[in-house]
């Protein structure tokens, strides 16, 4: 069963495009029709610089908003295969950072832009989703402040870190949690059990799928300064 079929709340703009290829098969006079494959990319901007960048999948640019640090574009539809991404600073053509990345069929993957805007690196992880157990939700962390040691995971009121010891450029499986109305994830020091950052009163859904990662810079005071942010697949 494909990721279609087994988690249908991913991105509906996924299932759509794959539903049209489908329908484009259907209608198709040539009987040995087969759709195209497709995957589906979810872009995340965890740079920590007020650079604004552009986003393009070989000339086609693949952003239509500003893109910002801590803002992801969500997941675009794009034939399987060897795919170059190619990234830029906003408005300029000059390329910034340029990578090929193969793209498998029927599979989806996030995109991450991190690191010093001076060493600014892809982070690709495929997204391993499927739905949580009743009555469950799912989420996984990912650890993406340049200048911070290793972190772990906490639910406010829970005696038990739910993922431990990780260091800059990891990150982990999804498991499951409880659903809450109101839930604030606290970041610790692995080191000493510290406080590092937090974010509050975060709305987690029973059948939802969601990422929590830390961004920013410990040495920062503005808008790139540490931080904890949390998204929906």
């Amino acid at each position: 069963m494909n990721i279609l079929t087994n988690f249908k709340n991913i991105t509906k703009s996924f299932i759509a495009l794959a539903a049209l290829s489908v329908t484009l098969a259907a209608c198709s006079k040539d009987k040995d029709y087969t759709p195209p494959p497709i995957s589906g990319l979810n872009v995340i901007h965890a740079s920590p610089t007020t650079e604004k960048l552009d986003i393009y999948v070989e000339n086609t640019k693949a952003n239509t908003a500003e893109f910002a640090f801590g803002n992801k574009i969500g997941y675009l539809n794009l034939y399987s295969g060897s795919r170059r991404l190619v990234t830029t600073k906003k408005g300029i053509t000059t390329t910034l950072l340029t990578q090929d990345f193969v793209l498998e069929d029927q599979k989806i993957y996030s995109l991450f832009i991190y690191d010093k805007f001076d060493a600014v690196k892809y982070l690709m992880i495929k997204d391993e989703i499927t739905a949580p157990a009743a009555g469950k939700a799912k989420i996984r962390f990912v650890h993406l402040c340049p200048d911070a040691l290793a972190l772990n995971l906490n639910i406010a009121g829970k005696d038990t870190d739910i993922f431990t010891n990780k260091s800059f450029k990891a990150y982990t499986d999804f498991v499951d949690i409880d659903p809450a109305e109101k839930v604030t994830f606290n970041v610790k020091n692995k080191a000493d059990g510290t406080l590092a950052t937090k974010i509050q009163d975060v709305k987690i859904e029973a059948g939802k799928v969601y990422t929590v990662w830390v961004k920013g810079l410990k040495a920062a005071a503005d808008d790139t300064k540490l931080a904890v942010a949390v998204f929906q697949h």
